[in-house]
C-alpha cells in the first residue's frame, strides 16, 4: 500500500479542508451521495467511471475516517454494506456549489477546452441543501 513519505504539514483550517476534499474522487464521490442515496459500493462505481476498486475503497475509508461519510452495514449474506453523507457531509454541498459557481464564472477555456460538466450541476443550484429525512 502506498504510503506519503513526509506527513501533511498542515498550518491553517483552509489546508486541512483542502487536505479532506483534495482527492481526485472526493468530490465526486460526495456530490453523487447528494443526489442518489445511501448507494453502495458497486453502484458508487458504476456512477464514477474510470474509477478502480481500490481508489474506491481507499477514498470511502478516508471520507469515512474524516466523518465525511457514514458507513451502514447490514448483516445477511452477502453482508450489505451502504455509504450515505453524514450531518457533516451535507454541510459541505453549500461549499461545493459555490465553488462550482465561481468556476463557471472564471473558467478561461483553452482552445476549446470547455469544463465538463457533472450530470447533476444544470439542477445543483435548484434544489435545497438539506440531508433526507430518516
Amino acid at each position: 500500500m502506498y504510503q506519503k513519505k513526509l506527513e501533511a504539514d498542515l498550518r491553517s483550517p483552509l489546508e486541512f479542508g483542502l487536505d479532506i476534499f483534495s482527492g481526485k474522487w472526493h468530490s465526486r464521490i460526495i456530490c453523487e451521495l447528494s443526489w442518489s442515496y445511501p448507494l453502495r459500493f458497486s453502484q458508487l462505481k458504476a456512477l464514477l467511471p474510470g474509477i478502480t476498486d481500490t481508489a474506491l475503497a481507499h477514498a470511502l475509508r478516508k471520507l469515512t475516517a474524516y466523518g465525511i461519510l457514514e458507513r451502514m452495514q447490514y448483516e445477511g449474506k452477502p453482508a450489505k454494506v451502504e455509504y450515505a453523507l453524514s450531518e457533516k457531509g451535507w454541510s459541505v454541498i453549500p461549499i461545493f456549489e459555490s465553488i462550482c459557481q465561481w468556476a463557471g464564472q472564471y473558467y478561461q477555456p483553452k482552445e476549446d477546452q470547455a469544463l465538463q460538466k457533472c450530470h447533476h450541476c444544470e439542477n445543483c443550484f435548484r434544489r435545497e441543501n438539506t440531508a433526507p429525512e430518516r
